[in-house]
């Protein structure tokens, strides 16, 4: 086998359609365009979301609800999540530079540690935030909970 001898499968390669070259290629005239209207002009394009002239969708729905510029979004992270990082990298301390090097959180994110799930290992943890439960989870196993100020 050379370089130079190999070919496609026979049958896998098409010849291009050869629109607009005279009536007897069978695809000249309209060009297979249809008659009037703006698609059959060279240079359309259609707007973004143009439903052919019906009112689109983004314009039927109705505007609602109101998001404050002010929030702040918190990245959650359940107990049974940080169990499973203990189990697999025999770590004593939990934090968010920790965090970001396994990939659970990015750079940027705000930390709340949830109490779903069971912790079953003595840990350190700092976060920025902490619910109820998992303080009491934590705590109970010996643990030290640190809350990092936003």
């Amino acid at each position: 086998m050379r370089l130079h001898t190999l070919k496609p499968a026979k049958g896998s390669v098409r010849k291009n359609k050869r629109i607009g070259r005279g009536q007897g290629s069978g695809r000249g005239g309209t060009s297979t365009k249809g008659h009037n209207g703006a698609q059959s002009r060279s240079g359309y394009s259609k707007q973004l979301g143009f439903e052919g002239g019906q009112m689109p969708l983004q314009r039927r729905v109705p505007k609602f609800g109101f998001t404050s510029p002010n929030r702040i979004e918190v990245k959650p992270v359940n107990l049974d999540r940080l169990q499973i990082l203990l189990d697999n990298h025999k770590t004593k301390t939990i934090n968010p530079d920790f965090l970001i090097e396994k990939g659970v959180i990015k750079k940027k994110d705000i930390v709340k540690i949830l109490g779903e799930g069971e912790l079953k290992t003595k840990v350190d943890i700092t976060a920025h935030a902490f619910s109820k439960t998992a303080v009491e989870a934590i705590e109970k196993l010996g643990g030290k909970v640190t809350t990092i100020v936003i």
